[in-house]
């Protein structure tokens, strides 16, 4: 019989360990510093080129390596990180597994220059697809070089799968960053075609955040110290005024490890439930220090991902932990107000929605003649009322409704609604013959927004209102390669946005119906949607769910009351939309109450 199993060639093999460990440039560079910092390393520079795609060159200060450690290096499964089997419960270094710099090699043009502090000279090593081709000795200072060229030259079905040099260079920024902040007493350096993206200090880690995430974002991170058993927990959480849409600015870090894990982030939103909304996420900075054989490490090759021995009690200790610091409620300490904070965190969701309708509501004028309803719209100006928390109250409308009485150019159902009035400042009470209509004005008034919205794109472009004092928002790199990316198809859609230097943007120009809105959230979500998407083709893809997310911005959320008049508008415009029933999220509008069904509830039938 034919033998069908053979042995693969290891220059096979060391290919197939590549795709594990090395998928793009920011996971070479990723397992690069992880080696420097192994090292000893105190200074660690990071030069790339179209992204890294042409060039990558990690330069660090380490103790170097000797001529026959350097050869090592480069055979699969050689370290100095682990020797027996005992080890594996006991990692405390960021690398171990000897796999990285024989999988990064056999996949790019390679080089490897090391010298030890107390050798005369140092030795350079030259690899091509896993082959060495030349082994010398250089001079140099004590540290190490590596510098990887053309990566995945030798594997063009991986190579396709590049993003853009914009999009590759953010990843890379965002990599250093996070290894950066788990290492605040080390200096980083990274750049990308000789443009200085990062330049890091030796500092605490309350300024290394203040470097990465910006200053105005440091100024609402507050402290968490917390020790539980044997698990310790330090670092910062944000308030809710940080919130983002997206889950990139939770850093968190096991033994100094960055780790993406579903329990650790499960914990932390547990403890942000009622203080920012579902669908929110804070900006976080946590570092859980365990003994080492309660945690294993060796998952998958990346090491992103972890086991707890004892899951429950990491959990709970970071929940605790983070809750401790959201119960102080911190972010109302400079408040001129004296308040009582005492059950802040359970009441911080209640008060919020009560500062958002003192700045997000919805004027509905009259429609003057001649105006289309699309151009009508686009008047909306604030006008607010909020009610005191816990007023739950059905309101009778200021200038009540006069039965007969039809609204313009009436026959749309909505229009033909009898108002009742308002419950809880959030919902629209009607009547149509012997049913009970509630309205969801949020719900309805977002509907509105969306159908003009889309009217105007489909026109040409959304109407979109210059600032008059520019605004900055400060966003990761990844943010900003895609707003340079997708600048053109921006603008389609109301944006002006300009780089402002290092990870600062300007926003020149927005939407004119979030004029009145503050900008700046919309645009940071509006660029988190946009992270995954690589080509302007894919804009189009996603631009509904942009204009969703627009229209939600734009209008009246959480108690706000309306007059009459308001409310008549928002229903007579409701008959001019598509897809009325629901908003563009798929929620409901209106949910309608038989008066059988009341009868039945008080037992009259």
């Amino acid at each position: 019989m034919s033998q069908r199993i053979n042995i693969l060639p290891e220059s096979l093999t060391n290919k197939i360990a590549a795709g594990e460990v090395v998928e793009r440039p920011a996971s070479v560079i990723k397992e690069l510093i992880e080696n420097s910092l192994d090292a000893g390393a105190t200074d660690i520079s990071v030069e790339i080129n179209a992204g890294g795609r042409r060039r990558i060159r990690v330069t660090d200060n380490g103790h170097g390596m000797s001529r026959e450690d350097a050869l090592l290096s480069l055979e699969r499964h050689a370290t100095s990180k682990i020797g027996v089997d005992s080890d594996l419960d006991k990692i405390l270094t960021l690398g171990f597994r000897g796999e990285a710099l024989p999988s990064i090699a056999s996949v790019s043009r390679f080089s490897l220059a090391t010298r030890e502090p107390a050798s005369p000279e140092g030795t350079e090593i030259v690899v091509e697809g896993g082959r060495v081709r030349d082994v010398r000795a250089c001079g140099m200072a004590s540290g190490t070089v590596i510098t990887v060229e053309q990566l995945f030259y030798n594997l063009p079905a991986r190579l396709k799968f590049m993003k853009s040099a914009e999009t590759e260079t953010g990843h890379v920024a965002d990599t250093v960053s996070r290894m950066a902040v788990s290492r605040p007493d080390i200096a980083f350096f990274c750049s990308c075609d000789d443009r200085e993206l990062l330049r890091l200090q030796r500092s605490d880690l309350q300024r290394r955040l203040a470097q990465v995430l910006g200053k105005e974002s440091s100024r609402h991170l507050y402290p968490v110290q917390s020790e539980t058993g044997s698990v310790v927990i330090t670092g910062f959480v944000s308030g809710p005024l940080l919130a983002r849409s997206a889950t990139q600015s939770i850093y968190t870090y096991i033994n100094g490890r960055f780790i993406r894990d579903k329990v650790v982030q499960h914990s932390i939103m547990q403890a942000y439930r009622g203080v920012i909304d579902r669908g929110r996420y804070p900006v976080v900075a946590l570092f859980i220090e365990l003994p080492p054989e309660e945690v294993d490490v060796n998952v998958h090759p990346t090491k992103h991902e972890v086991r707890f021995r004892h899951q429950s009690v990491v959990h709970d200790a970071i929940q605790k932990a983070v809750e401790e610091t959201l119960r102080r409620s911190p972010w109302l300490i400079d408040k001129p107000a004296k308040l009582d904070t005492r059950d802040s965190s359970v009441n911080y969701a209640s008060r919020e929605r009560d500062a958002a309708a003192a700045q997000a509501s919805l004027t509905l004028p009259s429609r003057p003649m001649n105006v289309s309803p699309q151009a009508e719209l686009s008047r909306m100006q604030p006008t607010t009322h909020v009610l005191p928390e816990n007023n739950v109250i059905v309101r009778e409308p200021a200038t009540p409704f006069q039965q007969g009485q039809t609204p313009r150019e009436a026959g749309g159902y909505f229009s033909s609604l009898s108002v009742i009035g308002q419950f809880h400042s959030e919902y629209i009470l009607c009547q149509s013959g012997p049913e009970l209509v509630v309205i969801d004005q949020h719900a309805a008034s977002e509907r509105v927004a969306y159908q003009l919205l889309r009217q105007q794109c489909l026109d040409g472009g959304i109407e979109s209102q210059r600032l008059l004092f520019p605004a900055t928002v400060e966003l990761s790199f990844s943010e900003v390669a895609v707003a340079n990316r997708f600048s053109k198809d921006l603008s389609g859609i109301g944006f002006e946005l300009e780089p402002f230097g290092g990870t600062t943007i300007m926003i020149s120009s927005i939407p004119r119906i979030v004029a009145e809105k503050d900008p700046l959230l919309l645009v940071r979500d509006i660029l988190t949607d946009l992270v995954q998407f690589g080509t302007s083709a894919a804009f189009n893809d996603v631009l509904e769910s942009l204009l969703s997310r627009i229209a939600c911005h734009s209008v009246i959320r959480g108690c706000h009351t309306l007059d009459n008049r308001q409310i008549k508008e928002l229903l007579y415009r409701m008959d001019l939309t598509d897809f009325a029933a629901s908003c563009p999220h798929g929620r409901p509008v209106s949910h309608v109450v038989t008066l059988a069904e009341l009868q039945k509830i008080f037992k009259r039938t």
